[in-house]
């Protein structure tokens, strides 16, 4: 039985006092209910956690709660015989920061059923550099292939690519058989995601779309962070019973397209919705992910490691936009 201990999280708070969030004590006791308590080593930084931090964007749906959408670490009581103390565990999205405590505390409670036990060939290190950014991108790799995307239908075209999801998308896409076009804003980033796999990379800003109901087919498929005008103009380029996997808004929500390429072509266009993805599906990213597409550049990806204290330094930046690659989050690693 573990005896309810004082801790430290980042919580934040919407009432009276106006929306803030910061260090605080804590007691385990007060977590949300589930069968599994951990013991929190790592965690992440994902733009919804600086929306969510900051108050930018409606992300929590009750307070107070504490953030991150991400969170790996060791059991150190379960009333789910299924985990034992020791077990090194791990958990994206599932409403962590949502509804319920995230991972910016040194200990989690968790629901079994959204517990994810850390695979073989991954540390819990490894496990939040990807957090849900690889989680995300290794998704859309298998929803794509699951509707029959081959790497010899043509180059994967990655939008944002500069971005967390973006240089993990190019390195899991890699692993997996693919050829990746990196299309990214950040000239100055493209021998970066050069070294990461990308066989080509393309300036957004000199990515020039005819307009047209169908133009000449250029990609096999994409993943596209961008929304908007960027996915509008990329739907014409994809080659017959190619996939757009879409997974972020950075450009906006509303896209203006027609019906040319999925009844000409037979293109599609698949969400990626991580934060609810089944428990199955989960399973089976993670397994991918320790594995066979397990990205080879996680170490250069990572390009900074914080502590709780200093999550609203990253928030801002990250918000205005000066973020580069994956920030871990040292919580109660050694």
């Amino acid at each position: 039985m573990h005896t309810p201990a004082d801790f430290q999280a980042f919580r934040i708070h919407n009432d009276a006092g106006g929306y803030r969030g910061g260090i605080e004590t804590m007691n385990t006791a007060a977590l949300s209910e589930g069968e599994v308590l951990v013991k929190v080593a790592y965690s992440s930084v994902n733009y919804k956690d600086a929306l969510a931090g900051t108050g930018k964007g409606k992300i929590l749906r009750k307070y107070p709660l504490n953030g991150g959408v991400d969170a790996a670490g060791v059991v150190v009581a379960s009333t789910d015989p299924s985990f034992k103390e020791g077990d090194q565990v791990l958990c994206t999205g599932s409403g962590l920061s949502e509804t319920r405590d995230g991972g910016y505390g040194q200990y989690i409670r968790l629901p079994s059923q959204w517990t994810v036990g850390l695979p073989k060939g991954l540390s819990l290190r490894e496990s939040m550099i990807m957090g849900t950014a690889a989680f995300t991108a290794a998704l859309a790799v298998l929803r794509m292939q699951e509707n029959h995307q081959k790497p010899s239908m043509g180059p994967i075209a990655v939008t944002g690519a500069s971005g967390g999801v973006g240089m993990l998308a190019i390195d899991i896409f890699s692993r997996a058989g693919y050829d990746v076009h990196a299309i990214s804003g950040k000239s100055d980033h493209f021998d970066f995601l050069r070294s990461l796999g990308a066989v080509e990379c393309i300036d957004r800003h000199q990515l020039a779309f005819s307009g047209k109901p169908m133009d000449t087919a250029r990609f096999g498929g994409a993943l596209d962070n961008v929304g908007g005008a960027m996915l509008a103009g990329l739907l014409p380029l994809i080659v017959p019973y190619g996939n757009v996997a879409v997974c972020g808004n950075a450009g906006g929500i509303a896209f203006e397209s027609t019906v040319m390429p999925f009844i000409i072509r037979g293109a599609s266009v698949l969400g990626i919705a991580s934060a609810g993805t089944p428990r199955d599906q989960r399973d089976q990213v993670w397994q991918h992910l320790a594995s066979d597409w397990k990205p080879r550049h996680l170490d250069r990806i990572a390009t900074r490691e914080v502590t709780l204290e200093q999550l609203p330094d990253v928030f801002g930046r990250m918000l205005d936009g000066g973020s580069f690659g994956r920030t871990l989050v040292r919580v109660g690693a050694d």
